[in-house]
């Protein structure tokens, strides 16, 4: 694509050809450049990164799997944060598992005024997560996602168990 006056000349040649190979990863990228924003196509590295600019609740030591997982939901996640659904949603995909939450609060209506106060008077949430194989990592983890996912002003305890086995070998 050189003017006429170029393209016999060999130093323009050669010239154009070390640009072409400078910009040609440039223009692949630009090329996928949606793939790039689908957390399921992206580059592994670039998940990362995208996870950061979406706010997903992950903790640097997830699969890749999970990872994509946890970015894909970061939308629908910050629309539920600060809820008993968000937390269980957040416990659930980055351990895989159901986690039991008991809150202090409730929502009550009585047609008398001046009726007893539904829940606890002090505010409390427990979050517990029973896994095959539990550690030490585990509860750091598990304490820093409710940290993050718990509504703002209340006060927590977690707990990481590990999964009972019966008799024969099944788990409970």
């Amino acid at each position: 694509m050189l003017p006429a006056v170029f393209a016999d000349d060999d130093l323009a040649q050669r010239f154009v050809a070390g640009l072409d190979e400078v910009l040609a990863p440039i223009h692949n990228v630009l090329d996928c450049l949606e793939a790039y924003f689908a957390p399921a196509l992206a580059p592994a590295d670039f998940t990362r990164w995208l996870g950061d600019w979406v706010g997903a609740e992950t903790d640097g030591v997830e699969d890749t799997a999970a990872l994509r997982r946890a970015v894909a939901a970061a939308a629908h996640l910050h629309r539920i944060r600060g809820t008993r659904r968000g937390l269980a949603e957040v416990v659930r995909l980055a351990f895989g598992v159901e986690p039991e939450i008991r809150e202090s609060g409730a929502a009550a209506w009585d047609a008398r005024p001046l009726g007893p106060v539904p829940g606890d008077r002090r505010p409390h949430l427990h979050v517990a997560v029973r896994l095959p194989d539990p550690g030490p990592a585990d509860q750091v983890r598990l304490d820093r996602l409710v940290a993050a996912a718990r509504p703002a002003h209340m006060p927590y305890t977690v707990q990481v168990t590990a999964v009972e086995r019966t008799s024969e070998g099944d788990r409970t």
